[in-house]
């Protein structure tokens, strides 16, 4: 009987990082030859990382990775690893997967679907392969397959899907059934979103039962490049049977995740059903190698529960801020911390990031990663680390000052606490003399709230400067939808975690984190209106009341941006939720502000991506600045009237 070790690797990459990447490389190979793996699938792109954007275009990325994959070779002794890279064919640039087998390169599998929706642009850098296309690629004067192919080393044949081959309903794999091809590999870099763990685990399940096959999964992990989050998921199948599924988001530089699957069984199925045409010959590359017998073991498999909606955004979110903090060189976060909702998650999240990374990787191995810091190992990581600063006008109550406080003290932030009141009124006494009138809150409210926020800004880019840290702003996906932020204020920082996480689930994650997390500094702000608090206190003013409640809020943009529906065509869809008359009101004031505020969506700091429809210009929505403002759309909304019964 014949039983293979098969692995797949999570790998935590850096775009253009060549030594980086391959030295992450080679210690994947070592594990996964320790643990006895015969067959290793790493993720798609591990060796240029997958995020390096336009320098697709740029000749050195391609000739570097092919010097890269020459330097691994020595290293595959005994093994079978399949590794990613950019190729470059006749000028064109390909997604390419190298099939490796004890030392010798067997061929480039190129790929055939590439992503161009959403937050992916293959199209722009890579050409698709065609279907049955094979030729000739000479390296260092041996010429080596390359295009659409299946390998067959000692009588086990095995195919590959790479990542959107996948996810089409014409696949590889379908020809890879029709092949006898009896493992598949598929090599990813798929984003984090939402739930998107579940579609993974159909899929790959699906697959190996209806291909009658084992089916391997391994995608990146980390903080590539900056915006996506890879979760690192690694599934094996067989046969529809889920095998083996690794713990998402994990802080080490990479993951192996070994199951042995069972050849015999998997060709014994296929004879019951199968009655296709034999192999096309020139598809197939064959190698003389030969797997090292195994005996069927027994392995204790971990399959983690599948995360709630909370987990899943503190783990995405504190894998990626320490990511983030250590591929910039960022000597730790930086924060205003206003004691409100959105300031109190990011600092909650930036000290767990921490305490994470402590936790999971050691204190030793921590430091390593972060030795460009030099921290002083004696003291409190987080208090080096994260840096929280409330900075008071006279707008300011004390509710939020001890929110602040309280909340840092908690999590062993550094904590400043600044009155900004004098340069407030400096400013306010300039702009009087300027247009020769005292301001006021009746004729400028806009310009009396945004110079609050914009003051803050100089103060807290300087300490961040000083300190070389991460200036983080704090605006989340619902303000940015209507642009309740103020530019070159609130909006100031170099990362905005919070850009792809709308404000009603926010406010319910604090209340998770709060009771799950421990954080009992959250109890504060969770007792709070949510509330910019630039306007007088007698002015009672709070976020709801300036704009419209937070769900019906995210309702609207969901069904305007997400579905491309029209004003009345939210309205119709929303209806019942709200009086119509209010529910109108709401869905004018969304379009008219969403309209008017492209510019600064186009200005806010990277953020991360969260799911699968955001409000990021740069990966999902693109909208033009100037445009008519639903004007024609809004009057169709405010002419509609219920249609009488007849």
């Amino acid at each position: 009987m014949k039983y293979l070790r098969v692995a797949g690797a999570s790998i935590n990459q850096t775009p253009l990082d060549f030594s980086g990447n391959t030295e992450r490389i080679l210690a994947a190979i070592a594990e996964a030859k320790n643990l006895g793996v015969q067959l290793l699938c790493l993720p798609e792109l591990a060796i240029s990382g997958y995020g390096c954007e336009d320098t697709f275009f740029s000749d050195h990325v391609a000739h570097r990775s092919i010097r890269s994959l020459q330097t691994i070779l020595s290293s595959t002794k005994g093994i079978t690893v399949t590794l990613g890279l950019p190729m470059e064919y006749e000028n064109c640039m390909h997604n390419v997967v190298a099939v490796i087998h004890d030392q010798r390169i067997l061929g480039f599998v190129a790929k055939q679907e590439l992503a161009g929706d959403g937050i992916y642009y293959e199209p722009r850098w890579f050409k698709p392969w065609k279907e049955k296309a094979i030729v000739a690629y000479r390296l260092d004067g041996e010429s080596i397959p390359f295009g659409d192919l299946i390998f067959e080393i000692d009588g086990v044949r095995i195919g590959l899907e790479i990542c959107e081959d996948a996810w089409n309903g014409i696949r590889p794999a379908t020809r890879h059934y029709v092949n006898n091809v009896d493992i598949i590999l598929n090599p990813s870099a798929s984003n984090f979103a939402f739930g998107k763990t579940r579609v993974r685990e159909m899929l790959v399940r699906e697959a190996s039962r209806a291909y009658q096959c084992a089916y391997v999964y391994s995608n990146l992990v980390g903080n590539e490049a900056g915006r996506i989050i890879y979760d690192g998921e690694i599934l094996i199948a067989q046969s529809g049977d889920l095998l083996a599924r690794n713990r998402r988001f994990s802080f080490e530089d990479f993951q192996i995740l070994p199951a042995v699957v069972d050849i015999d069984r998997i060709k014994v199925q296929k004879k019951k059903s199968f009655n296709f045409d034999p192999v096309f010959p020139d598809h197939l590359v064959q190698s003389a190698g030969t797997y090292q017998a195994l005996k069927p073991i027994s392995v204790e498999q971990i399959y983690p529960k599948m995360e709630s909606k909370e987990e899943e955004f503190y783990y995405a979110e504190t894998l990626a801020l320490f990511d983030y903090m250590r591929k910039s060189y960022s000597k730790g976060f930086v924060l205003s911390l206003s004691g409100g909702a959105d300031s109190s998650a990011c600092a909650v999240l930036c000290a767990h990031a921490i305490m994470r990374a402590e936790k999971e990787l050691g204190r030793e191995k921590m430091l390593k990663k972060l030795s460009y810091a030099r921290l002083d190992e004696s003291q409190p990581l987080i208090g080096q680390l994260l840096t929280c600063v409330y900075q008071a006008t006279r707008n300011s109550g004390e509710a939020t000052l001890e929110s602040a406080r309280e909340l840092a003290r908690d999590l062993g932030a550094a904590f400043h606490n600044w009155n900004v009141e004098s340069l407030h009124k400096e400013y306010i006494s300039l702009a009087e003399s300027a247009v020769e009138r005292p301001l006021s809150w009746e004729k400028d409210d806009i310009t009396l709230q945004n110079i609050q926020a914009r003051l803050r800004s100089p103060g807290i880019w300087m300490l961040a400067n000083i300190q070389g840290g991460l200036l983080i702003t704090t605006s989340n996906r619902s303000e940015a939808a209507v642009g309740y932020a103020t530019m070159d204020g609130d909006t100031s920082g170099g990362l905005a975690p919070l850009g792809g996480m709308d404000k009603d689930s926010l406010l319910e994650w604090l209340r998770w984190a709060e009771v799950e997390l421990m954080v009992e500094g959250l109890s504060y702000v969770n007792s709070l209106q949510p509330t910019a608090e630039l306007r007088p206190a007698e002015r009672s003013q709070t976020d709801e009341s300036d704009l419209m409640p937070y769900g019906v809020l995210d309702d609207i943009e969901k069904a305007a941006i997400r579905d491309y529906k029209s004003p009345l065509e939210v309205f119709i869809t929303l209806r019942g939720s709200y009086p119509d008359e209010v529910l109108k009101g709401y869905i004018r004031r969304f379009f008219r502000l969403w309209s008017r505020n492209q510019w600064k969506r186009e200005r806010y700091a990277p953020s991360f991506h969260l799911d699968d429809a955001n409000l990021d210009p740069k990966t999902w929505c693109r909208f033009p600045i100037l445009n008519g403002g639903f004007e024609e759309q809004l009057n169709e909304l405010d002419q509609w009237r219920e249609p009488l019964n007849n």
